[in-house]
């Protein structure tokens, strides 16, 4: 019985409906799914057309996508991924947007419900955000509500939506308007409203993002006697710690892309309270959150309160900021990318004084100073520019990277202890200890092979780029000091000689009117 998982054989049969499969979650939720619970009967993933590629051709470059190397090497591979059935959809629409025969497929036989699609672009307007993120769930809400077999309805918000809360517990909150009002708000108003609008709305949000999980927490809520309904909040999602491969990643956004900038020299300083603590959750424990919370979700008594759990770093196995940097800086500088702008060098500021100080010296000077050489040498300009979005993205990450976070997660806990024993090391969290040394080495290579397409085998080069960047950054260093110091010594003789010149005059009047 110990060689059994409960939970693989709870999915057995069981078809799942999942949206967001093509983003970076939604990836590793569906290997898994078919890896470790291959007797399900079918996974359904809600496409839409995007890019001119159809819903099936864009299914179709996921499936050839890393993420599920290790599923084709199995002997049943190619079998399994048959049970990938491509719905042509929209959230954004109503009904989804779905065929007549799809709807009626969908209604007659879907068991599992897992939400995932979102915009999460923090810098979005406030009505993409809103039509995306809450808009699509209602309409994804009225849809599962016409679900026959349905026995869980999965959504999956972030533990940052109530950005008001120091201590967030496994628990709803009010949100700070109706969401459904929200939502016909931003269907008959034009843009220029609401960008006026957009601060008055956010008040605590730090941006759109977290306004629209917000609100739409408080929406799903609202279809609680209707559906099955559970909220999973996970933490900041980064790179693999095991699968489908240590340190697999295939975008830039959050600590990624801090990381690829401070790796490439483009980010130079950071403001941070190092002491705090990185709730990071890498994406392969969090997506075997899900697939667990699933299985308990059903097979616990049923109710019609909205069950929330907190997929975020256990409490005693967590890294602070301050030591993540030095052990990614470590890893930096002995698997360097080949392609850097400048001397990966700098750090975190917890005084935002200095950091802007930092800023204007290693991040906004340069920029102005490449981009003229570039114009002077007859290329196009484009550090400013880059500089300018960086900043921005900085400036939204740095709310989370300067104050204290506490997620309760009682819940999941219970959840955990209540796993057997093989089912721990099937759908691992990071309940298990993580080795955070290995894992930050695995996420430099992860984000160098998956992110900025940089073969292991560019190492060398990189290494030999890396120690012509130190000496000319030493360089560097030298002539800005000499310019320093010439500035100061320009000044200070012009500041001595207006003093002295009064004297000088006084002296010489002095001297003119003592001659007889």
């Amino acid at each position: 019985m110990e060689d059994t998982s409960v939970i693989a054989e709870f999915y057995k049969d069981r078809h799942v409906l999942i949206t967001g499969a093509t983003g970076f979650m939604g990836k590793v939720l569906v290997e898994k799914l078919l890896r470790c619970c291959p007797d399900l009967s079918t996974i359904s993933v809600l496409v839409r057309p995007k890019k001119g590629k159809k819903s099936n051709e864009r299914i179709q470059d996921i499936v050839s996508c890393p993420v599920f190397d290790k599923l084709r090497d199995q002997p049943d591979g190619e079998k399994l991924l048959k049970k990938i059935n491509c719905i042509a959809g929209d959230i954004t629409q109503p009904n989804l947007n779905l065929s007549n025969d799809d709807e009626k497929t969908l209604q007659d036989s879907v068991d599992i419900i897992f939400h995932m699609a979102a915009n999460v672009r923090f810098d979005q307007s406030l009505k993409t955000a809103v039509l995306f993120n809450t808009g699509g769930t209602k309409n994804l809400l009225d849809v599962a509500c016409t679900f026959k077999k349905l026995t869980a309805f999965i959504h999956v918000s972030t533990s940052y939506c109530h950005c008001n809360e120091v201590r967030l517990e496994e628990k709803l909150y009010k949100a700070p308007h109706e969401p459904r009002k929200i939502l016909d708000m931003v269907s008959w108003m034009d843009e220029t409203m609401l960008e006026s609008l957009t601060p008055k709305l956010l008040k605590s949000s730090p941006n759109t993002y977290a306004y629209t999980k917000c609100l739409t927490e408080q929406l799903v809520s609202e279809y609680a006697s209707r559906l099955p309904l559970v909220i999973a909040r996970p933490s900041i999602v980064t790179a693999a710690w095991k699968e489908p491969m240590p340190g697999w990643v295939d975008n830039l956004n959050g600590p990624t892309g801090m990381l690829v900038g401070a790796g490439k020299g483009v980010i130079r300083s950071m403001h941070c309270d190092h002491t705090l603590e990185a709730n990071i959750e890498p994406v392969d424990c969090a997506t075997n959150a899900l697939i667990a919370i699933g299985w308990k979700v059903v097979t616990s008594p049923a109710t019609r309160d909205v069950r929330v759990y907190h997929v975020t770093a256990n409490n005693d196995n967590t890294i602070s900021w301050g030591s993540a940097l030095d052990i990614g800086r470590k890893h930096f500088y002995d698997n360097p990318f080949s392609v850097c702008l400048w001397y990966p060098r700098g750090g975190f500021k917890s005084n935002y004084f200095y950091h802007m100080l930092a800023v204007f010296f290693l991040h906004v000077i340069p920029a102005y100073l490449v981009d003229f050489l570039m114009v002077m040498t007859g290329n196009k300009p484009f550090l400013v520019r880059t500089q300018k979005r960086i900043h921005g993205g900085l400036e939204v990450f740095q709310y989370y990277t300067t104050r204290p976070w506490y997620f309760c997660n009682d819940n999941f806990t219970k959840l955990w202890n209540e796993m057997t024993k093989r089912d721990r090391e099937i759908f691992y969290t990071n309940r298990n200890k993580i080795d955070y040394n290995q894992y930050l080495l695995d996420y430099v290579l992860g984000a160098r092979r998956y992110c900025v397409r940089e073969d292991p085998e560019t190492l060398p080069y990189a290494r030999k780029l890396l120690k012509r960047l130190y000496y000319l950054d030493i360089l560097k260093n030298i002539l800005l000091a000499l310019f320093v110091l010439w500035m100061f010594s320009s000044y200070a003789t012009m500041f001595l000689n207006r003093i002295e010149a009064p004297f000088s005059f006084s002296n010489y009047t002095m001297s003119y009117k003592s001659v007889p």
